[in-house]
């Protein structure tokens, strides 16, 4: 079966579609005279099988060439009778050639013309695929690239200049995209000639573009009142939907990730040492750093695992099957409007900004202590919560005003008696 990047580069990239259709077309001959019997010649390893004749009715030979070159025994084929212009003793000539190295097989001219032909964005694309198969988010790439830079495809890197940049820009912006969509996809465009020039398949001078990215001020800190969460708590208390309100319940009490939720095994519970171990996963559905996190297994947390009933599956909350769960976005949704909260409130997501805010009010935890119960992977994302660690100091540093000002007057009042 073709893989999708053997179609794509097939459909869209001229010159390599001609060299992949000739050996499509070269592999079914050998297909079909792969049934054909192998009839050996007077020069020894020389050999020709009958082949319907190009360019004429009846047949023709098709001579093979069967040697050994560096301990390895090759099977190329030579040419054809008519076509080519063969006899056995010139096919006995080009393997002497072959086996000395004066002469390429058709393989190896074909890789070497391959290899020289100019990349293309979309050959970029494939072959940044190829080396980084298991990166997170490339399926989503894939999407975005399919979307919105499929019509650049046969481009040259040198052609995709900071005019061109700026008018995708404004295309994306007009088509009504978000500037979250526009920057993701300026990004990839940018991210795919780089990895060219840093793996050295094109140069820097190729390189003409300068890719501003679009500014974004989209920092979303999700929150909810105490009556929206009493809300919400009673509605998973009530709902039929146990185990989608089992998870938000989680990523309420500990601040993890929806895909870190479904991907929680029994086995990844230290119940004794009281933590969660978020395992990455080389396809991006584990911890989101792709490395392995710990986070506190705090009370509410295990009293709420410990009420999850455990059966044949490794996973706590696992699908039908018993695998991995694939999606709860309807069940999860119901619950949200069964407790009346915003339709803009995402219920994991939402749910783990909470769980930071609620923190952060508290001004009894720092902003590295959050960094770590948040598994971010740099200070600056925590940084969206300072402020409402700020108003918890203020609040507390107003206390201590208070109190000294109430000791004061006391003491004022004592020296005046």
């Amino acid at each position: 079966m073709l893989s999708y990047s053997f179609v794509s580069i097939i459909a869209n990239h001229p010159t390599q579609r001609l060299l992949w259709l000739e050996i499509g077309l070269e592999k079914i001959r050998g297909y079909i005279m792969a049934s054909s019997k192998r009839i050996k010649t007077q020069y020894p390893g020389v050999y020709y099988r009958e082949a319907q004749r190009i360019g004429g009715t009846g047949t023709e030979r098709v001579y093979y060439a069967l040697y050994k070159r560096d301990g390895r025994l090759i099977e190329t084929k030579i040419g054809r009778q008519f076509s080519d212009d063969l006899t056995p003793a010139k096919a006995a000539l080009i393997r002497a050639q072959l086996i000395e190295g004066r002469r390429s097989t058709r393989k190896e001219l074909r890789q070497a013309e391959m290899d020289n032909a100019p990349w293309t964005i979309l050959t970029l694309w494939e072959e940044y695929k190829r080396r980084k198969p298991n990166l997170k988010g490339i399926i989503t790439d894939q999407n975005r690239f399919e979307v919105h830079l499929r019509h650049l495809q046969n481009m040259k890197p040198e052609e995709i200049t900071t005019t061109l940049v700026d008018n995708l820009q404004l295309s994306l912006a007009n088509s009504g995209k978000k500037p979250g969509t526009i920057k993701n996809v300026i990004e990839l465009l940018r991210r795919i000639i780089s990895f060219g020039e840093k793996k050295g398949l094109i140069t820097p001078s190729q390189i003409c573009a300068h890719f501003e990215m679009p500014i974004l001020n989209n920092q979303k800190t999700e929150d909810l009142t105490p009556e929206q969460l009493n809300n919400l708590i009673a509605a998973i208390e009530s709902t039929k939907h146990k185990k989608a309100g089992q998870m938000m319940l989680l990523a309420l009490y500990t601040g993890m990730r929806r895909g870190e939720i479904f991907n929680l095994k029994w086995e990844h519970i230290d119940w004794h040492r009281g933590f969660i171990n978020i395992v990455g996963r080389d396809d991006g559905l584990g911890a989101k750093s792709g490395q392995c996190e710990r986070i506190p297994l705090n009370d509410l947390a295990r009293q709420l695992l410990l009420s999850v009933p455990k059966g044949q599956s490794r996973y706590v909350f696992p699908g039908k099957s018993g695998g991995r769960l694939v999606d709860i976005r309807k069940q999860a949704d119901a619950l949200k409007k069964e407790a009346g909260l915003p339709d803009s409130f995402r219920p994991f997501h939402g749910l783990r900004h909470v769980y930071a805010s609620l923190l952060a009010s508290t001004g009894k935890v720092s902003m590295y202590e959050l960094q770590k119960l948040m598994t971010h992977k740099s200070a600056a994302m925590t940084q969206r919560y300072a402020h409402l660690r700020d108003d918890a100091l203020k609040k507390a540093s107003q206390t201590a005003s208070e109190a000294i000002l109430t000791a004061l007057n006391t003491s004022s009042r004592i020296n005046e008696k």
